[in-house]
């Protein structure tokens, strides 16, 4: 699991109380919970961020500062992480299957989803990882919009890669479901986080052939606004 300090959206998320508990002690325990972890790891170089790691029983990664700038990739510090898990298994004795890859601002994991996205995965040996996707129509790629410099706004992207203009209308679900990967869950191959700058972008520690896990609702928190809704997700899910 990732975390550090250092957001500017909404400062000290990671360890803020959530319905009780820290906000990422949800992932932590939904991993904890499944009965195909053996362990849990956060990479971080927060003071903060281990010490409420080590309260939830994870073991802890010191992230290199490099890795902890606003401009440092996700995929290589989770790269880094499975290095680091990697070598201490070969160390004794033993190699990894899998990966579960979190995020210390994304709460809305359930163990579920992590035995589900396994599962999914020893079913199908050719994915390289399946994830955690919500159904967000509302938010489909034909509805983003640019500013221009004269301040109007225009199509992220233009119409024509959808098709035809005179078949499109502006109903969200006229294009089929939108399939967002919600940050919550990643389970990964090792190749895919050994071979990560040959993953798709925008997360390429994803690989290639990337299965859905489908959820609801799930997001990463950087702003005050999404706390309602990731406890809403928690009730509901118990």
């Amino acid at each position: 699991m990732l975390g550090r300090d250092g957001s500017r959206g909404l400062p000290g998320k990671n360890t803020m109380p959530v319905l009780g508990k820290p906000l990422m002690a949800y992932p932590i325990l939904a991993a904890q919970s499944s009965k195909h972890v053996s362990r849990v790891y956060v990479s971080t170089d927060s003071p903060g961020i281990k010490a409420v790691s080590r309260q939830f029983g994870a073991r802890v990664i010191d992230r290199p500062a490099e890795l902890c700038t606003p401009q440092a990739l996700g995929e290589d510090a989770f790269a880094h992480g499975y290095r680091v898990i990697r070598d201490e298994l070969l160390k004794e004795g033993e190699q990894l299957e899998l990966i579960v890859l979190l995020f210390c601002n994304a709460a809305t994991v359930s163990t579920e989803l992590i035995d589900d996205g396994i599962a999914a995965l020893r079913a199908r040996p050719e994915a390289d990882s399946a994830v955690s996707v919500s159904r967000y129509n509302m938010w489909s790629p034909l509805r983003a919009r640019k500013e221009t410099k004269e301040g109007f706004l225009q199509p992220f992207v233009p119409f024509e890669t959808f098709g035809d203009p005179k078949t499109l209308n502006c109903d969200r679900d006229s294009q089929g479901d939108v399939w967002y990967a919600d940050m919550g869950v990643s389970v990964c191959r090792p190749r895919a986080l050994e071979n990560v700058r040959e993953g798709l972008l925008p997360q390429k520690w994803m690989g290639q052939k990337i299965l859905p896990i489908k959820s609801w609702g799930g997001c990463d928190v950087d702003y005050e606004w999404q706390l309602p809704g990731v406890e809403f997700w928690l009730r509901k899910h118990q």
